[in-house]
């Protein structure tokens, strides 16, 4: 993952998300180090406080934690937590355009399930 300075998405927003893809792809390892944000903003070519936010803000989600004069950390659980998150964020959404879709659609709630359980079936 780049991070993209013209894009509508905060820089912090990215660089905690880059974190979080190092952490699914096991690059960064529960109480493994996580880069300072001297580290990052010098990676990125961005300010080390920008840096600094998207590490906050993965302290304060919880997946990061502090260790006083050494930096920070991955909590032991942090990829299952992301995973979670993610996969409720992902889902909930589909589910409900979905849902929307049907409606436009004037498909009934019934039939809405029968199709996703006949879905079910042909992917077995």
């Amino acid at each position: 993952m780049h991070i993209q300075l013209n894009n509508s998405i905060p820089i912090y927003l990215q660089i905690a998300e880059w974190l979080q893809h190092e952490i699914i792809a096991d690059r960064l390892q529960a109480d493994e180090k996580v880069y300072s944000q001297y580290q990052l903003a010098e990676l990125f070519n961005i300010n080390p406080a920008t840096a600094g936010k998207g590490l906050t803000l993965l302290l304060e989600e919880q997946l990061l934690y502090k260790k006083r004069g050494l930096g920070m950390f991955v909590i032991a659980d942090a990829k299952d937590k992301i995973l979670r998150k993610r996969r409720n964020e992902i889902l909930t959404k589909m589910a409900k355009d979905l849902v929307l879709e049907a409606r436009r659609l004037l498909v009934s709630d019934e039939e809405l399930l029968r199709l996703i359980q006949k879905t079910q079936e042909e992917l077995k």
